[in-house]
């Protein structure tokens, strides 16, 4: 009923053994006994190739649920409610997001043992881009243009959603850092609340590579940062994380998927996060070939303007915003992969390929091209 074979998108693109072990039928089926409405669980027909947790789509008695499993280092009841509380916020607003599913307790989130878990409905659509990663681009500016209205009407849904920031760092996409005005002093008062990471840090020169390497993108974003509005945001905005009705390129997004990454930010967090993600192959950089591809970038700036405006002031800040969004979310990796997983490995490349690298690549001809080709979209 399981494969035992089962692995993992690994951080070069590769197939790798999972972080976490696969779900078992006797685990869904211990777990589901607490939930009424989908029955008895007949067999595990997916698992998720996504590596920080483990998920799979279980086909029940009366339907197919998605079911997700964190270890509870990485995600508490509480702070997986958080993500929750959001998606019931945007369902309301009619936004296309699989329900969450409540337990005979009433509970979306379920703890046992060392883990916490949650069942989904599962997504209306076609899963078109589940085997992508999440740095490989996109190929269809059609689906980009689509994917960036739909992340703007997300932002229109959320913009009355006036929840607290979670209650967590470890994988979880937030702006503080950068919007600071001193991000080492920022960065210095959290650590005593972020043990892993401090632990980490002190075999680093991080205030050097902070002052080298993002310092000089800060000082020309971040006293227009500190004006943008509050905005929970998606926060991992990849087509992978969206269903479509066809695989053709009038198909409309029929599901957003995986509100993992969400927190209180900005809207132009999310589309910065959006372009660094879908418009730049970050894994074809050891190889050579140019990973900048502004006319998906373009693509996803054109959809996102049908929704919401966009002017060339925006546009300027969306430009010195992307060498410096994906901060936080790569030391939330090194966390991760320091203090939880014991991956000294894998933390290494978060802080030297991700953290480090992705900001130097915007200072290259080619990460410079892709700045100014979005400042001169207005």
């Amino acid at each position: 009923m399981n494969d035992p074979l089962h692995l993992a998108h690994g951080l070069a693109g590769d197939h790798t053994p999972p972080d976490w072990p696969p779900l078992t039928a006797g685990e869904v089926a211990t777990l589901l006994r607490g939930y009424p409405a989908p029955g008895a669980p007949r067999r595990i027909d997916w698992h998720s190739p996504r590596p920080l947790s483990a998920a799979c789509l279980v086909e029940t008695e009366h339907a197919t649920v998605f079911v997700k499993r964190h270890h509870r280092s990485v995600r508490s009841v509480a702070t997986l409610t958080e993500e929750h509380r959001f998606i019931a916020h945007l369902r309301e607003r009619d936004m296309p997001i699989p329900g969450v599913l409540r337990d005979a307790q009433g509970r979306t989130a379920v703890a046992l043992g060392d883990w916490v878990y949650e069942v989904h409905e599962r997504a209306a659509g076609i899963d078109l881009y589940r085997e992508a990663i999440s740095w490989e681009p996109l190929s269809n500016l059609e689906h980009a243009r689509t994917a960036g209205r739909m992340l703007a009407t997300l932002h229109d849904a959320a913009a009355d959603y006036r929840a607290p920031q979670r209650d967590a760092h470890i994988l979880v996409a937030r702006s503080e850092l950068i919007a600071a005005p001193d991000p080492v002093a920022a960065l210095r008062a959290q650590l005593p609340q972020r043990p892993g990471l401090d632990d980490y840090l002190r075999e680093r020169d991080w205030p050097h590579d902070f002052a080298e390497l993002l310092a000089p993108w800060h000082a020309a974003a971040q006293p227009r940062l500190a004006q943008q509005p509050r905005l929970w945001t998606h926060g991992d905005w990849h087509v992978s994380n969206l269903c479509w009705s066809s695989g053709g390129s009038d198909a409309r997004i029929s599901a957003v998927l995986d509100f993992g990454l969400a927190a209180a930010n900005f809207a132009l967090f999310d589309l910065a996060t959006a372009i660094e993600r879908n418009a730049i192959a970050w894994l074809a950089l050891d190889t050579g070939r140019d990973a900048a591809h502004p006319d998906v970038a373009l693509a996803l700036i054109d959809g996102y303007r049908r929704q919401r405006p966009l002017d060339a002031t925006d546009l300027d800040l969306l430009a010195d915003l992307l060498p410096l969004v994906h901060v936080e979310f790569a030391l939330s990796e090194v966390e991760y992969y320091h203090a939880i997983t014991h991956s000294r490995a894998n933390a290494d490349v978060a802080y030297d390929t991700f953290l480090r690298g992705h900001a130097a690549w915007f200072g290259t001809p080619s990460g410079q091209a892709l700045l100014q080709a979005i400042r001169e979209h207005a």
